[in-house]
């Protein structure tokens, strides 16, 4: 040992890392060091003598057990680190299965479906099918077999099941269960499994097989898993078989940011672990290390109002800090515009950068208006979960060249490639080819290798056209389990055609392109050297069992590091950031709306406001708007019950110079104008309704009368500046006006709130 790390631990993270036997329940509020706990626990065990072998440590991303790995490996050695069982659910779940699923009928080479081949699967059963997409929506579809996956219902249980026909039929698609059977047979004729699979198969693998549970559960001693609180019925369960034994279970988690139900995670699992280990020991970790004093105990606050909760106080030592700033916007577009200006004059006034800065919204779509907004200001910014490197066409066609060489079974992979680049083979050919697949029940690939038995389905020229493609996969499968990822993706990046017909590319998107097909090289040389220096695997297949597995905060470049970031509130989940924004504020919006008629679901939206706030390091801003577009309306909203529950004590409204906001607003006056005495908040959590005769003085906006302007009309807009009417479209009252303004571009408004003045 190079130090003594329990010096790091305060007493109460001390006392989590040192019992080390028996059930074990670490609560750890936001920011208390839960990570650190969680790897000097696995530390000390080590020091003690366990095996790292013995050792199985359960977390939801790469990152996190590569960062608790590389902790690891500086306290107790890199060759005994190296033996640690420490990966995702996933991850450690799949290597398994490539150990035992032949038992269930697998080939080690199995390939990893993403959520895009699952759809892409998906759609071309309801093709076959000959069903309305519009109705049986592949997403709809793809999340339903998920959900039941998770639940651990096979394919064939919920045919069987009564209500869940009935279930289907009352949403149209009473064919959903036939869908379902037949993704699963033609996931298992192409030798691949889903994510849902990884869990539902293990599952299926220590039930059917008791050798094999037995073998590991005597295989580990003790058990560590991060983020309890975000486990599904599926992970629950196959956990509590693998601690079946030794009882050492260390669970790490904060049932206050239970957050993913709507991904199947149960928030039961960490509240009811007494109920399942009687004699378990708790542990409370309480001092937040991130946060200012006012931050978390407006964070307290919050939560305190929900009902399912284990109690604890967090408390931080850190500075008071600033209080949390209220900001209120007339509409949508000016809460963007003064969040964007808020954002630029702090991070010049206070010498930041931009990537100290987040905007968190509840729903995808808010992004846009802080898009355009941040655009303006040529504030750099990245959409955190947006579309994936990984995701991009080129790569995701190399990426099924590799699948193809590693698994010619795998049916996905190859109708990406058969025609890629192009050799012309036809959607027709294909189709023959997966139709007789289909009525042999056998892989696709096995109908192309002996494509010459089916001359009467293919001509001559398509047979040759056929066999230059399986030839060119068997020569490129040569040596797949010996050579090096980086040497083997060359050779295929090179023999399959993509590099040259990447590099003839000219224009700037394809110039674009060929440099993600470099980057992913670059990637891939990375990673073999890394494996080699670890003595891990550093084929081929150990990179694609290793990119399969990625996650969003997995796939961050280096050049998109100093932005302000975007992101949904779900996503900003194990981050944080100086400055946060949580926009939106408002009751249609956030909670969200399908939440309402439910206790058990406010509570989670509540737990998602916990989590937002308790981004925050420095200094956190509330905004909302009063009017917001909904379906090319202008509604009238009303502030969020959530900010009610964060305690007046905790806020700041600069607007007003420090007064809460009222509702009745002067025709044309700023929010800084505000003079009113201000309004309370009822007990729903929305201001107070006015006297009606202040109702009748209350106006949002002076609406332009369309029947003023003209086309060639020269106006003035208050933020885009001087511009010409170009055009003038539609009936009263949605008349919109595409005005070709000096400095900002052509931009289409809605005449009647867009305040344009006649120059």
């Amino acid at each position: 040992m190079t130090y003594n790390y329990l010096n790091d631990l305060n007493p109460a993270q001390k006392e989590a890392v040192l019992n080390t036997e028996g059930p074990a329940l670490v609560i750890a509020g936001a920011g208390a060091g839960k990570t650190r706990v969680l790897t000097y626990r696995i530390a000390h065990l080590l020091q003690k003598g366990v095996p790292a072998g013995k050792i199985l440590a359960l977390t939801f991303t790469n990152k996190a057990a590569g960062e608790m790995k590389e902790r690891i490996s500086r306290i107790s050695g890199p060759d005994i680190a190296r033996f640690l069982w420490m990966g995702t659910f996933h991850s450690i779940f799949a290597r398994i299965l490539r150990r035992e699923g032949d038992r269930l009928g697998y080939k080690s080479n199995f390939t990893i479906y993403d959520t895009s081949d699952s759809k892409s699967l998906v759609r071309s059963i309801i093709r076959e099918l000959n069903l309305d997409d519009n109705i049986y929506k592949p997403g709809v579809i793809t999340a339903r077999i998920s959900a039941a996956k998770n639940n651990l219902v096979t394919a064939s249980m919920y045919a069987a099941d009564g209500s869940m026909a009935e279930y289907d039929k009352s949403i149209r698609m009473p064919l959903l269960a036939e869908i379902f059977k037949t993704y699963s047979s033609r996931c298992f004729r192409a030798n691949a499994m889903d994510f849902d699979d990884l869990l539902l198969n293990t599952n299926i693998l220590f039930r059917d097989f008791p050798d094999v549970l037995a073998a590991y559960q005597d295989r580990f001693s003790y058990i560590l898993v991060d983020e309890y609180q975000d486990t599904n019925y599926a992970q629950y369960l196959i956990v509590k078989k693998l601690a079946a034994i030794h009882h050492n279970l260390c669970v790490v988690g904060d049932d206050a940011q239970s957050i993913y139900s709507f991904r199947g995670a149960r928030i039961e699992n960490i509240l009811e672990f007494r109920n399942d280990y009687a004699d378990y020991r708790l542990f409370k970790l309480e001092q937040n290390y991130r946060s200012t004093q006012t931050i978390v105990n407006a964070a307290n606050a919050i939560i305190a109002n929900n009902t399912g909760q284990i109690h604890k106080k967090v408390f931080s030592k850190n500075e008071p800090g600033e209080k949390i700033m209220v900001m209120q916007s007339m509409t949508d577009m000016e809460e963007g515009f003064s969040i964007a200006s808020d954002i630029f004059d702090k991070k010049y006034s206070q010498q930041l950068n931009w990537s100290d800065f987040a905007v968190l919204y509840r729903t995808n779509a808010q992004s846009r208006i802080f898009e355009e907004t941040l655009r303006r200001k040529n504030i750099p910014y990245k959409i955190y979960g947006g579309l994936s490197f990984y995701e991009r066409k080129e790569i995701k066609d190399i990426l099924a060249y590799f699948r193809m060489v590693i698994n010619p079974e795998d049916e996905e992979a190859l109708k990406r490639t058969i025609n890629y680049p192009k050799r012309g083979i036809g959607d027709t050919t294909v189709n023959k080819i997966l139709e007789l697949s289909s009525d042999q029940n056998v892989s696709a690939w096995q109908i192309l290798s002996e494509a010459e038995k089916h001359s009467d389905q293919f001509n001559k020229g398509t047979l040759g056209k056929l066999k230059g493609y399986t030839d060119l996969l068997t020569v490129l499968s040569a040596d797949i389990a010996k050579a090096d990822a980086y040497t083997k993706a060359r050779e295929i990046a090179t023999g399959s055609g993509i590099m040259k017909d990447l590099r003839d590319g000219k224009l700037p998107e394809e110039v674009s392109r060929y440099e993600n097909l470099e980057e992913l090289l670059n990637a891939i040389k990375m990673f073999t050297e890394a494996a080699e220096t670890n003595g891990e695997p550093s084929n081929l297949e150990a990179y694609m069992a290793n990119v399969a597995l990625l996650t969003d905060q997995d796939n961050e470049k280096e050049e998109d590091r100093d932005k302000v970031t975007l992101m949904t509130m779900h996503s900003a989940k194990g981050l944080e950031f100086k400055h946060v924004y949580i926009v939106g504020l408002e009751d249609t919006l956030f909670p969200s709306p399908m939440s309402a008629g439910s206790s058990k679901e406010l509570e989670e939206e509540r737990r998602l406001f916990y989590v937002a706030l308790t981004r925050t390091e420095k200094q956190a801003t509330l905004s909302y708007a009063l009017n917001r577009y909904k379906w090319g309306n202008l509604e009238r909203c009303s502030p969020s019950r959530f900010l009610r529950e964060v305690g007046q004590e905790f806020l700041y409204y600069p607007q007003t110079g420090g007064k809460p906001f009222t509702q009745k607003r002067i025709p044309g006056e700023r929010p800084q104008s505000l003079k009113e005495e201000p309004a309370e908040f009822s007990r729903t959590g929305r201001f107070k309704k006015l006297h009606p005769s202040e109702e009748k003085s209350t106006v949002v906006f002076e609406s332009n009368d369309p029947s003023e302007f003209s086309e060639g009309d020269p106006v003035h807009h208050e933020r885009f500046g001087n511009g010409i009417i170009v055009s003038i479209e539609g009936v009263a009252p949605n008349v919109t006006a595409s005005v070709a303004f000096e400095n900002n571009g052509t931009k289409k408004l809605l005449l009647r709130f867009a305040k344009l003045r006649k120059l």
